[in-house]
């Protein structure tokens, strides 16, 4: 593995290992506006929640790198300190980058980016028609992290109000991931999308403590077909499944073939057991992949 001080690279190197590091990030599609009402709109990858209350949203617009310069939206919530926080899904993910595009300041970016701009109900910018989800907020407060080209600035904003496209929403009034269609920034020309492929659910164990990786058999976890991923699923159960499920399983009809084609080759034996195992992990089925890795046991 190599290793890297920031203090070894050039500035653009280091951002570059950054930015293709730290992902997928989402982004803060932005509106501001200065104290005559220019409006600016841009788009800023160092971005997230970090409270729900109060709630509270963070992005960061850097100073360039090149110039040392501060940019518009920078500037704008400075004079006015409110802001608007779209996001921008794949249909908006070219316009959004356009948007992003050097603009001389009291050039409005909505116009450039052919998006329709919607007043606000509780702050100055306007908010993106186009965007399925818009957080209009007040700025808390700005944290300067340093004063040279590529510092960070925490722009703090208190969210007031959020609207919702009602599209995206599922029969249960939440935010279905799959209809929100959002998008990531990666490193350098690159984005991902959250499209059914590219997303997957993994029980959160906050409803109880898993029995943990010390807890799993020596054979489970020097399997040779289990990965991390496999025996995290597997330690993270409450217990283990009660005895006569596991008695159901080991005579079933997939177990019993395992155990009369392999009767004198145990190796191969726990091998397609555990193969047995890891298809239903990948199912979503963690007691019948317990009982599947278990079944040679007491064979």
């Amino acid at each position: 593995m190599k290793s890297f001080s920031p203090k070894d690279l050039s500035l653009s190197e280091f951002h570059s290992y950054l930015l293709g590091a730290v992902t997928p990030r989402p982004v803060a599609f932005a509106s501001s506006v200065d104290n005559q009402g220019n409006v600016n709109l841009s788009p800023f990858s160092f971005f997230n929640a970090f409270s729900a209350n109060p709630p509270i949203l963070v992005f960061s617009p850097s100073r360039r790198g090149k110039d040392n310069t501060t940019k518009h939206t920078y500037e704008n919530i400075r004079e006015v300190p409110e802001v608007v926080i779209n996001i921008a899904n794949y249909n908006l993910v070219e316009q959004m980058s356009l948007a992003s595009s050097n603009y001389a300041k009291g050039v409005n970016e909505f116009v450039k980016a052919g998006l329709t701009e919607v007043k606000s109900a509780m702050v100055k910018p306007p908010r993106v028609l186009e965007a399925p989800i818009a957080f209009e907020c007040n700025v808390n407060e700005v944290i300067q992290l340093g004063d040279k080209g590529g510092a960070g600035n925490l722009v703090i904003c208190e969210i007031l109000l959020m609207h919702i496209t009602e599209e995206i929403l599922d029969e249960n009034e939440k935010i279905n991931p799959v209809k929100l269609d959002a998008v990531g920034r990666l490193g350098e020309d690159w984005y991902c999308r959250v499209i059914p492929d590219s997303i997957f659910r993994v029980p959160k164990p906050t409803q109880h403590l898993g029995i943990g990786f010390d807890s799993l058999p020596d054979e489970i976890k020097k399997s040779p077909v289990l990965s991390g991923n496999n025996l995290a699923r597997l330690a993270g159960v409450k217990e283990l499944p009660n005895k006569e499920f596991l008695e159901q399983i080991k005579n079933s009809v997939e177990v019993s073939d395992v155990f009369t084609r392999f009767i004198n080759d145990k190796e191969s034996m726990e091998y397609h057991l555990h193969m047995l195992g890891k298809a239903a992990l990948e199912r979503g089925e963690t007691d019948l992949a317990w009982a599947y890795l278990l079944a040679s046991k007491s064979n």
